[in-house]
């Protein structure tokens, strides 16, 4: 019996680490397609401004899908100016309920500066409690990694790339190419 099944895309780390005024989220550049590195420079951070309201997301899982997300969340965050964490649960509500919705394989890191949250299909709106969160498949490496380095004296963005480093060094689906964006309470 063969698996005529798609063998689905890997190689996504993505981290967020809330340090003083500032929170980090960076991601890897690596997109695999079973055992073959397919791309190593993409973009899996960016800045959302609906309204003149900054929030950086990063996303894990399949492109397509994280982009219909991205579009979910900024036209929410364009309902609720200044609310991440309404904007976050009523799209995790969607993602939930709406069958079109049901079907999209990704997770989203997202922060205003003051809030960091894990946005999931499976209905969550996920608050670290150490100030750190990572998704896709180094991101455990890299929240190990940067929980251990919370309570050293380097900033957000150190931690970040340290964190990610190690994840890079251990996790075949992540490389060291990274995208960080920065935004302060």
């Amino acid at each position: 019996m063969t698996d005529n099944a798609f063998p689905g895309w890997h190689g996504t780390t993505i981290i967020g680490v809330k340090k003083g005024p500032d929170v980090i989220i960076a991601g890897d550049g690596q997109v695999s397609l079973g055992p073959t590195v397919i791309k190593g420079t993409a973009q899996k951070v960016q800045r959302l401004s609906p309204g003149g309201f900054d929030v950086v997301v990063g996303f894990a899982g399949s492109t397509a899908d994280a982009f219909t997300l991205l579009e979910r969340l900024e036209a929410k965050l364009e309902a609720k100016p200044g609310q991440l964490a309404r904007a976050s649960v009523d799209l995790a509500k969607d993602w939930r309920t709406e069958k079109f919705l049901q079907r999209l394989e990704a997770m989203l890191l997202v922060s205003d500066g003051s809030q960091l949250l894990v946005i999931t299909g499976a209905g969550d709106v996920l608050e670290p409690e150490h100030d750190v969160a990572a998704i896709g498949s180094g991101g455990n490496f890299a929240l190990a990694a940067a929980r251990a380095l919370m309570d050293s004296d380097k900033s957000a963005e150190d931690i970040a790339r340290r964190a990610m480093a190690i994840a890079a060094d251990i996790c075949v689906y992540t490389n060291d190419t990274l995208t960080l964006e920065k935004i302060s309470q």
